[in-house]
């Protein structure tokens, strides 16, 4: 029967000598016999065994565990825990990761738009960064109850150059008045802006609010702190008090 010394043992797994070394001193791959001069030799049983440890690792599956599995007697059982256990915690490594991503890629899209750029910008990158969820629900809330006027105001031309009828349309007029009369009420309310100057929280006034010039992050408006007036980063803000 073939014997495998540690290095061949390692070579034959891809894996270095000191990692073998280290699951023997883990009890977990025991050699199957030491020679007369002191030298560990691993049989093919052993080489499997290895192989199978090398294979769960790269799962991240822990050293405990994979102990657990070759030493119980109910191996499938255990895998199967295991699996589940490791899935579970790589989805929750996959989330963390994709939240630190979105942080990278906001920091990087503030200093895209930041015209002046210092140590305190960094506050406002976590403040716009941590409501950064909060500002999408509240635009697709905002979309999603739009929607129905939408669908009404097919229905009323449709009724206006098939049916002649106008009223369903006049109808949706008014609707769509009281609508957007909440819809820049509720929207005012919920929104908040970042000072690029002296870097306060700030709503400013409805007036200025409605007719400010902006883009779909931005809004040029009057900061209500230090009284810089241009573009100021456009985020959620529901717990900001008016006018500062």
């Amino acid at each position: 029967m073939t014997k495998y010394t540690t290095g061949e043992a390692a070579k034959l797994c891809g894996v270095s000598v000191r990692t073998v070394q280290y699951y023997d001193s883990r009890n977990i791959l025991s050699p199957s016999e030491i020679s007369e001069g002191g030298r560990r030799l691993y049989s093919e049983s052993d080489i499997r065994r290895l192989k199978i440890i090398c294979f769960l690792r790269d799962a991240g599956i822990s050293i405990n565990s994979i102990k657990e599995l070759l030493e119980g007697a109910n191996p499938e059982e255990v895998i199967t825990t295991l699996v589940d256990e490791q899935e579970k915690a790589l989805k929750e490594e996959i989330k963390e990761s994709q939240r630190k991503l979105s942080t990278l890629d906001g920091i990087r899209k503030v200093l895209k738009e930041s015209d002046d750029f210092s140590v305190d910008s960094i506050s406002d990158i976590a403040y716009i960064s941590a409501n950064r969820g909060k500002k999408r629900r509240l635009n697709a809330t905002l979309m999603i109850t739009g929607l129905p006027l939408n669908v009404f105001q097919w229905y009323g031309l449709f009724m206006v150059f098939v049916k002649k009828d106008p009223w369903p349309l006049i109808i949706w007029a008014l609707a769509l008045a009281v609508y957007m009369y909440w819809f820049v009420g509720y929207y005012f309310k919920q929104t908040a802006y970042v000072c690029p100057r002296c870097h306060s929280i700030f709503r400013p006034k409805m007036t200025e609010f409605l007719f400010a010039k902006h883009t779909t992050k931005l809004r040029r408006v009057t900061c209500t702190c230090c009284g810089y007036h241009g573009f100021c980063y456009e985020t959620y803000g529901k717990e900001v008090s008016d006018n500062g």
